[in-house]
Formats: structure tokens, sequence, C-alpha cells
């Protein structure tokens, strides 16, 4: 056997589980090891050991035969109450802002049984494609709705995942030349005591923390500049991460010029934001220079290809990103501007467009795989904690199958084979050293039922 452990793996008896018998393990370590034939050793929910050759005794044994087992993927952006309004026509051909305004009068009608049962199943979604952190930027809070954010931790708590919603707000409404409906706005200083609530009622900064809040004004075109800067000194103070939308299209680039004179990235940069403490949505449209700027300030970027093309904002330009020293990992976002909350498949069209925009060879499936593991983890301000099979990291893990039609053929690279081929999902997904997904479904016993109260709270925004 060999083996990379902490300790002695079974010294003290048996692990608490052991994913064994995959065709590869990627550890994602500093030196990317990968392990054919081999197993991962899981206790007190943190990665014991990984190896090959005889698995330590354990208490649980999940069978990854035929399996690529990977850490667990990272969702850096999504809106997960859009789920309630998937596909709808309203929205159908228009680009981001008309895209928006059509959509604000339905979002309107968010409330908390709304805000549970879309995050409920919309991280369930995300499990099943071997998701197992995901964050959330939650933005709308009409008046009235009750308390979003608390239902939304809520039902990631009852799934099992592990959640990092953004505390998000909107203060520019479209009387005051922003884009949203005067009854979704609040005033800065109302948002602020919100950031400050929402993190001292939910955060946990400890390792290995199950929920972590971060603030999360909109975007330049819905909040005001002083709520931007505020943002920045409130997150400073309280020692937690910022998330906003930046450059996504054409139309955010000539908003910027109208409004604050300049580009986004130079607005990013004098109210503070160009900063490791912050990832940013999209980065569509920044130029050569300006990708230089991001990098060297660190930032993160959560790339979503699906929803950049159906909004048809364009394709970010990772591989330079990558190499300019941004930090980069992959978004499913919003429902209604990418539908199929599935990470596999943003890490596979992350690959692809990656290699239309830099050149064959640019964007290899490693390289995708990487981006939705350890560059979400760099996101959201946990390296070396998610995104990594390495000992002491958290257990999250997806075991992937290989076999059927799809896989028939692809002997030679199974990391390779895993982007190339498909579609796969999760054969178990596993959250702490607890399996969320086995044999391919929901462990949770829920799943009917909350479909059945999601259904309801679509139609009742869907009708408005």
């Amino acid at each position: 056997m060999t083996a990379t452990a902490a300790t002695p793996v079974g010294a003290a008896g048996a692990v608490d589980l052991v994913i064994d018998g995959a065709t590869s393990v990627v550890v994602f370590d500093d030196v990317r090891t990968e392990l054919d034939g081999g197993w991962v050793a899981i206790d007190g929910g943190l990665v014991a050991a990984t190896g090959t050759g005889a698995a330590p005794p354990a208490r649980t044994t999940l069978d990854a035969s035929d399996c690529l087992v990977t850490p667990g993927l990272v969702n850096t952006h999504h809106h997960l109450f859009q789920n309630l309004t998937r596909a709808h026509p309203v929205m159908t051909g228009k680009p981001l802002f008309g895209w928006l305004q059509s959509l604000y009068p339905l979002w309107r009608g968010l409330d908390e049984e709304a805000a549970y049962v879309s995050a409920w199943v919309g991280l369930a979604e995300l499990a099943l494609s071997g998701c197992t952190t995901s964050s959330d930027h939650l933005y709308l809070h009409p008046r009235g709705g009750g308390d979003l954010l608390g239902a939304e931790i809520a039902a990631a708590l009852d799934l099992g995942v592990r959640f990092h919603p953004s505390r998000g707000a909107m203060s520019l409404s479209h009387k005051d030349g922003g884009l949203p409906p005067d009854d979704v706005v609040a005033p800065d200083d109302e948002i602020l005591d919100a950031f400050e609530r929402a993190v001292h009622d939910h955060h946990d900064p400890a390792y290995g923390a199950m929920t972590r809040i971060a603030l999360a004004p909109c975007s330049p075109f819905t909040v005001t500049e002083s709520l931007m800067v505020a943002a920045v000194e409130l997150a400073e103070r309280l020692d937690v991460r910022l998330h906003t939308h930046f450059a996504e299209n054409a139309e955010d680039d000539e908003f910027s010029l109208a409004t604050f004179g300049c580009r986004p990235t130079e607005y990013f940069e004098r109210t503070g934001w160009l900063t490791e403490r912050a990832w940013l949505a999209h980065c569509v449209t920044p130029d050569a220079d300006e990708v230089r700027r991001l990098g060297a300030a660190r930032v993160g970027v959560a790339h979503c290809p699906s929803s950049n093309m159906i909004l048809a904002s364009g394709v970010a330009p990772v591989v330079d990103l990558l190499a300019a020293g941004a930090h980069v990992g992959l978004g499913v976002d919003g429902s209604s501007s990418s539908d199929a909350a599935s990470l596999w498949m943003e890490a596979r069209q992350a690959m692809l467009v990656g290699t239309l925009r830099s050149g064959a060879g640019a964007m290899t499936a490693r390289t995708a795989l990487e981006i939705a593991t350890i560059g979400g983890a760099a996101c959201l301000g946990r390296t070396g904690e998610l995104g990594t099979l390495a000992v002491g990291a958290v257990a999250d893990v997806a075991v992937w199958p290989l076999t059927g039609p799809a896989f028939a053929g692809p002997l030679a690279d199974p990391v390779e084979a895993l982007l190339r081929c498909g579609p796969v999902r999760a054969r178990h997904t596993v959250v702490a050293g607890r399996p969320v997904v086995l044999d391919g479904e929901l462990v949770s016993p829920d799943v009917e039922a909350m479909l059945t109260r999601h259904r309801a709270a679509s139609l009742r925004l869907c009708q408005r």
C-alpha cells in the first residue's frame, strides 16, 4: 500500500468512511497527485489519507469501481431563487439589461417559502452534478418578503451541502438611474445594517465551516457608488469576503462610461474592489491591460460560460486571467439565464469556450477541473481547505462513473474522459464525510415533496 496520512490510518480503529477501488483519484495537492486504483479515507469530516493498494478498515465503504474520484466541485456564482422562473418566455432573446427588466416584476413576489424551496431544489441539482460547495448571490429582497437569507441557509443545512450565501442588495432604482423597480431597493444605511446582521447571525469563520457569509451589492448598475465603497470598509472590519457582478457585457461597459466616466475596471479600482477579498461574477469584457490589473490585484473571477452564451454576453478571457494571476472559479449563474444548474456541464463548457477563444491546447480538461475545484476554493477564500483531497482538507468528494456507451473507448486518460465524454452526473457526492448523493440519487427522502412545493411557488411567481 502507498498512502499519505497525517497519522497512521487505522491506528485508533476504523476510519469513518473509505471510498475505494477507483480507476483514479485526482488529489489536486501541491504536486497534482493522481492515484491509479486509488482510495480516499475520511475521518471526522476531513480527509485522513489517500493511497493505492489495500485501503484501511472503515465503518462504511463506498464502491468507486470504474469511477474517477475528484474533490467536490465548487460553485462560485448562482441566484438560486431564479430557478422559479426557468426558461420563462418574457426573457427569451434579450440581452442582460432587457432580460433583467422583464423578470423583476415576477421576482417581486419572492417570499420565505419560495426562497427555501428554490434553494433546496437548486442545491440538490448541484449536488447531483458533483458540487459540494455553492455560493449564492441573493440580491433581491422585496419589502414584506421575510427573512430570505435565513430561509435559504436553512435549506442548505437540511440538505447537508456546504453553503456560501452572499447577502446582496440593490439601492439604485430605475427612477434614480438604475435598473430595478422602487419596491426591491433599499437605502444604503438599511442595507449596511442588514449586511452586518447577516454576518452576526450566520457567518462561521471556523475551519470546515458549513456556512459563510459574503457582502454582495448586486452590481454597479443597481447600487450607489457610496454603497460599493462602504461595503468594502464593512467587509474589512468584519473580515468577510465581497462579491458582485463585473464587466458582464457591452451594456455593462457602456453604463459605466456614461454614469461613472470610466470603464468598470477603473470604477472598481476607485471604489476599493480590486482586492483579493473580492470575487467578481462574469468578467467578460476587460481588455488586455485590465486583465493585467485584475491579475495583479489577485481578485477572484466567477466564470459563467453557459449564462454568458445564453445572454450573448461573450466569452471571458479566462486563460489570460489565469496567466495574469487572478483566481478563477466556475459559476452556474441563475437558472433563468443558465437554466441547467450542472457544475459538471460548466466545467465542460469552460474547457470548450476556453479553447475556442484562446486556441487548441489553451484550456485542457485538467485546467477546467482545477477551475471547478481549487480555483473556486480560492475565490471563496478557502485554499487548502476546499477543492482538494490533500490530507486535512474537508472531506468533500465527487465520484464519477466512467461506464456505459458514452465512456466506451477512452481508456488512456480518465480526466480527459470525464469532461470530453458524457454527459455525466455524480455516482456519489460526499460533503464533510457524509453522502448527499448515493448511486446517482439524492439521499434525502424529501425530494418529491420539495418538488411539489417548488412547483406551487413557481406558479405563484409566474402568474404575477
